[in-house]
């Protein structure tokens, strides 16, 4: 069974909007896109090669589609992770495009909860759902995410779109692995562990 890994760049107040840029997404107003470089460290770049290792695969909304398949088929070949987000095969889910042209892309056909539920029982190794707030929501609903791999950095924006977002199903997590870089930046990979716990003191 292949796992389904959200992999998600945070604010400490849980925002995930637009962490790479300016214009990366600007809805609803939001004005702090970019916040992520100026608040990480080379750790965190590692981390992040770190979660490819045993992924064969992304999954990706719209949006963040579009906004990869824009960038990485011309990004510089001299960046050893340039090929690698090229030659991995993309899953998208999307209600509007009819077609992707990004090399190994896939649209997803159907329903996108039982589409993936198919995903996962296919041979192959894990895949990662980097960016994509919109898709993660409708995962963590149909309780498919196996895994969490976040960078929590150390800035507070105040507003934006949050992964965890109101309405998120209760869900207590195991740690897998937990650390934080020079930077303050939290490497933090979180497994789902059933319903939460309640108690009193």
């Amino acid at each position: 069974m292949r796992k389904i890994i959200v992999c998600t760049f945070l604010t400490l107040d849980g925002v995930m909007q637009a962490p790479g840029g300016p214009d990366e997404d600007a809805e609803s107003g939001f004005a702090h896109g970019g916040w992520q470089k100026p608040v990480s460290d080379d750790e965190v770049g590692t981390a992040i090669a770190g979660w490819y290792e045993h992924s064969d695969a992304m999954l990706l909304g719209r949006k963040t589609y579009e906004i990869f398949a824009s960038y990485w088929p011309t990004a510089d070949p001299g960046n050893p992770f340039t090929e690698r987000m090229n030659s991995m095969h993309k899953y998208v889910a999307s209600r509007t495009l009819t077609s992707v042209e990004w090399r190994n892309s896939t649209l997803l056909e159907g329903d996108t909860a039982e589409a993936v539920r198919r995903l996962k029982a296919s041979d192959g190794g894990d895949i990662n759902v980097v960016g994509s707030g919109d898709l993660a929501q409708t995962l963590m609903r149909h309780d498919l995410v196996d895994e969490y791999r976040l960078t929590v950095h150390p800035v507070i924006i105040g507003t934006g779109k949050r992964l965890f977002a109101d309405g998120a199903i209760p869900t207590a997590l195991e740690p897998v692995n937990v650390s934080t870089t020079k930077s303050g930046t939290v490497l933090a990979v979180y497994r789902p562990h059933g319903k939460p716990g309640y108690d009193s003191y």
